[in-house]
């Protein structure tokens, strides 16, 4: 059995359209789907039980990324645990299919992770993110003999996720970070010599429109996760640097290249809000809490 779990706050309409896309798979297992309510006023937790899902409810305050999944997998009555967003939704009627394919094929997987396609109204530096972040070509991950981690090693995303129940026994996601919880799990993982698969061809449409302000703060927090993810080796602040600025120069040679040449002065800007964040959700332990606060996406996780 295959067990999709969605954590919902005021899913609304992208909920919809996550529930519809899953009813439409077309996958020769029975699969259940658990919902995770975190204090949702919109209707939710009725749509989602209209769909023939398991619903629990927990408070606004419980919510944590990585204890709220744990929760929901505690549910499931799966033997593959399939991870994903009330904002995403199967780009095909084979997503969930290609997904788990991998974890069924004999391979001694520890996960999959598919692609992430932007939605129409996408701007074109998520389009960038994205693509450069995914791409259309597969790829297994692991350290091997003197492998380091690092960004690439450690990319693994529960938007679009599948792992054997077993496995996530052993590894239960982190509940006391702030998010990428999916990343510092990745790691743990490939630490105990596991390999994680990364599926193109099986797509999820999923994408954010953030202000710069979003931006800022969601990088902060992200920052914040990365000493236990891709900063946990000593030399990976001086390789992240090195890839940023790769990533910079390769996305603004893009921007010319395909005519979008209006959108160079904003990405510029973009791009260095994100990196301020990031940097700055590194070196959080130099800052006082209520200025952690400030700059957070999650300013109670602080409390």
């Amino acid at each position: 059995m295959i067990s999709v779990l969605i954590p919902v706050k005021d899913g609304g309409r992208d909920l919809r359209r996550c529930l519809d896309a899953i009813a439409a798979q077309e996958v020769a297992e029975e699969v259940e789907i658990v919902v995770v309510d975190s204090g949702s006023s919109d209707g939710s937790v009725e749509m989602a039980s209209a769909a023939g899902a398991r619903v629990e409810q927990i408070p606004s305050s419980a919510f944590n990324h990585g204890a709220t999944r744990n929760y929901a997998a505690s549910l499931a009555r799966g033997d593959v645990l399939v991870f994903t967003s009330q904002d995403a939704y199967g780009a095909s009627t084979e997503w969930l299919a290609r997904l788990v394919a991998p974890l069924r094929s004999g391979d001694s997987y520890a996960g999959v992770y598919g692609r992430q396609l932007p939605h129409e109204d996408a701007t074109p530096p998520e389009r960038w993110f994205l693509n450069f972040l995914y791409g259309s070509d597969p790829r297994d991950q692991r350290l091997g003999d003197g492998g380091a981690v690092s960004m690439q090693t450690t990319l693994f995303s529960n938007v679009n996720s599948a792992i054997p129940r077993r496995l996530w026994e052993r590894f239960p996601f982190a509940d006391d970070l702030i998010m990428s919880e999916d990343q510092e799990w990745a790691r743990r993982v490939l630490l105990a010599g596991h390999t994680l698969r990364y599926e193109p061809d099986a797509p999820v449409h999923h994408s954010h429109s953030y202000s710069l302000r979003a931006a800022f703060r969601r990088f902060f927090d992200s920052g914040v996760s990365s000493e236990r993810a891709y900063l946990g080796a000593a030399d990976a602040p001086a390789v992240l640097r090195d890839a940023a600025r790769r990533y910079a120069v390769e996305e603004l040679q893009w921007l010319w290249r395909t005519g979008q040449r209006r959108w160079i002065p904003y990405t510029a800007l973009y791009e260095l809000t994100k990196f301020a964040g990031l940097q700055l959700g590194a070196h959080h332990r130099l800052l006082p809490r209520g200025m952690k606060q400030r700059l957070s996406a999650a300013p109670g996780y602080w409390d």
